[in-house]
């Protein structure tokens, strides 16, 4: 916000300095116009008498006088457009430059709540964050499980729980909240393949029985779902059916980005496989 502050200010005094000199002075400019348009208005009005006193005395013809006055409306005219000329563009005043004055810091302000980060000047917003310790994530968990018996039929609760549970390793309690949200998990392939992931974690057996049932359900939902896909060539691959477990590697390897580190993992699992057919 410092650097901002600065550059704006910076901005605001350079946009002053070129600007407002011009406005603030125009009508110091404008009254010398006025008055030197008013002193060729009285020697056109001197020239043109001292013409029609000639003409009167006989001393210059018609036609001679007739000429010499259109010359001189049009030198006339000519200064006239010459000082129009020169205050052409914007009407300028003292009154605009005021106006402008208190504009410009407005407005720089107005784009930095449009353009920046307002909550930077906020001093509660920046303050430095209190790290949360392992103390305070067992404490909002147990917190969460108790508010959980109090309300049984929250669906979003109990998955929210067994996330918490499966991160914090205890997989028998995942698996429980787990089980609580089934009626939610069901249609959905990214839960069904938590789930059945969190069960092989919790029993030690691996992706079989009812993980390998879910990992199905999840497969008939979405073919190409890409950590179901994962787990079902894991799954395969436990039970030795070598072909089905390459079949579902190969699958996921377009969704995964070339080079990295599970893509060389596949790979390097499904010429496993391949060498052992």
């Amino acid at each position: 916000m410092t650097q901002f502050a600065l550059f704006a200010t910076l901005l605001v005094v350079i946009t002053a300095a070129l600007i407002l000199p011009g406005l603030w002075f125009g009508r110091r400019r404008s009254s010398a116009d006025a008055d030197r348009k008013a002193a060729n208005l009285a020697i056109f009005r001197d020239q043109l008498g001292d013409l029609e006193r000639e003409r009167n005395e006989g001393n210059l013809g018609e036609a001679d006088f007739v000429q010499a006055k259109a010359e001189l409306q049009k030198r006339l005219l000519e200064e006239v457009d010459d000082g129009q000329a020169a205050n052409a563009g914007p009407a300028t005043s003292r009154r605009t430059a005021v106006l402008l004055l208190l504009l410009l810091p407005l407005l720089t302000v107005g784009a930095y709540l449009l353009l920046g980060n307002p909550q930077a000047l906020d001093p509660v917003a920046t303050a430095p964050q209190k790290q949360m310790t392992a103390a305070d994530i067992d404490a909002m968990v147990a917190k969460l499980a108790a508010r959980m018996q109090e309300n049984p039929d929250d669906m979003n609760g109990w998955l929210m729980l067994a996330r918490s549970y499966k991160m914090l390793g205890r997989y028998g309690e995942a698996v429980d909240a787990y089980a609580k949200a089934e009626p939610a998990i069901e249609k959905d392939p990214e839960l069904l393949a938590s789930y059945a992931e969190t069960l092989a974690m919790a029993n030690g057996k691996g992706l079989t029985g009812k993980a390998k049932e879910l990992i199905d359900q999840a497969l008939k939902l979405d073919p190409k779902h890409a950590h179901t896909l994962f787990l079902a060539g894991a799954a395969a691959m436990e039970a030795g059916d070598r072909k089905n477990g390459i079949a579902y590697w190969e699958a996921l390897l377009p969704q995964v980005e070339a080079g990295s580190e599970l893509d060389q993992m596949l790979r390097k699992g499904i010429e496993e496989m391949k060498k052992g057919g």
